[in-house]
Order: C-alpha cells, then sequence, then structure tokens
C-alpha cells in the first residue's frame, strides 16, 4: 500500500534499531479518513476469505479492525488485556508477551462472542515477534472457529515474527513491510 509507506517515511519516528512510533496516524491519534483506506485494503486483500468476525486485541487494534468490520459488514470483537468485572468470567485466553512493554500477560475474549461456526479474521497494527497474533490464535483455536488469517497493517520483517508464524502455516499479510530502520533509514520489502 503505496499510501501506507508515504506516511510512514513522512510522519513515522525510528526510535532504536527496532521502535517505529506511528502514534500521529495508527496508535495514539487517528487519522479515520485514512484507516477507511486501510479497512478498503484489507477487504481486498483478503477477499478470498469467507469472514464472519474480526478478532483484534485491545487497544491499538480495535480502530483498524473497527473501519476493517465496516468493509466486511461483520462484528468485530477485541481480546481484552486485563480481567474486570463487566467480563464474563467464562473467556477464552490466549498468553502475549508485549515487546513495547516487556511483559507477559492474558489477554481474554468472552465465549459469547466467538463459536465454532465462525471463520475469523485477525486484524492489528503491528507485527513485530508475532507474540500478540499468536495470542489471537490461541483464543481462535480454542474456540474451534476456523482461523482465515492475519492482517496487520506494519510488520517489522527483520524481527522474523511473521516468517516463524508463516512457517507455523499462519496465513498473514501485511499492508507494508519493513525490513530495516538502520540508523533512522526506512526500507521496506
Amino acid at each position: 500500500m503505496d499510501r501506507l509507506k508515504v506516511k510512514i517515511i513522512e510522519e513515522g519516528r525510528v526510535s532504536g534499531p527496532s521502535i517505529l512510533k506511528v502514534d500521529s496516524f495508527l496508535n495514539h491519534q487517528l487519522d479515520v479518513s485514512f484507516l477507511n483506506e486501510v479497512g478498503k485494503e484489507f477487504k481486498e486483500v483478503f477477499k478470498d476469505k469467507e469472514v464472519t468476525k474480526i478478532l483484534t486485541a485491545e487497544v491499538s487494534g480495535i480502530a483498524i479492525a473497527a473501519i476493517a468490520g465496516l468493509h466486511f459488514q461483520v462484528p468485530v470483537v477485541f481480546a481484552k488485556k486485563s480481567q474486570s468485572l463487566n467480563l464474563d468470567h467464562d473467556t477464552y485466553e490466549g498468553e502475549v508477551y508485549s515487546f513495547t512493554k516487556e511483559q507477559h500477560f492474558k489477554i481474554r475474549l468472552s465465549k459469547r462472542y466467538l463459536s465454532k461456526e465462525d471463520k475469523v479474521l485477525i486484524l492489528d497494527d503491528f507485527l513485530a515477534n508475532g507474540e500478540a497474533l499468536k495470542g489471537l490464535r490461541q483464543i481462535v483455536e480454542t474456540s474451534g472457529a476456523t482461523l482465515q488469517g492475519a492482517g496487520v497493517v506494519i510488520e517489522k520483517g527483520f524481527q522474523h515474527g511473521g516468517d516463524k508464524l508463516r512457517e507455523e502455516g499462519m496465513d498473514i499479510r501485511a499492508l507494508a513491510t519493513i525490513m530495516s530502520m538502520e540508523e533512522g533509514k526506512i526500507t521496506f520489502r
């Protein structure tokens, strides 16, 4: 997606060899018009898949998934990172290690919102080491639903999480793949 690459170059900020900040349009401040284009692109990229639900993790994936859900015309569900009083006690769980927070945590989704009849597309903002996608895949597998694939806005190919998950048979499609951020210069696949 060429417009995404342009936005990354123009608005992204590289912090060290592995942190890319795109919080001006993707995951802090939201460029909703641009996210609408992202949602349309995911619909096009996954047009060969039957999708009945979109799954993401809170927080950064929600806006992306919600707008994509409009284009797919399906419900969007998101796994919560913390247990709360308003979350059903009967949940599917996945384990995630957060690269940016440097901690392990469980993500949870009420069993009310995912069933074995569902055909699930996972969407998220970033793919680095693949931990979020692994945790979300764990939820889909435990539910008995069918995983149709995973879409990410930006993949950091140099961290190889996507490579490992693809080797395990996961269909992952990235709208932009960054191969290096050496000395602040972003190189795309």
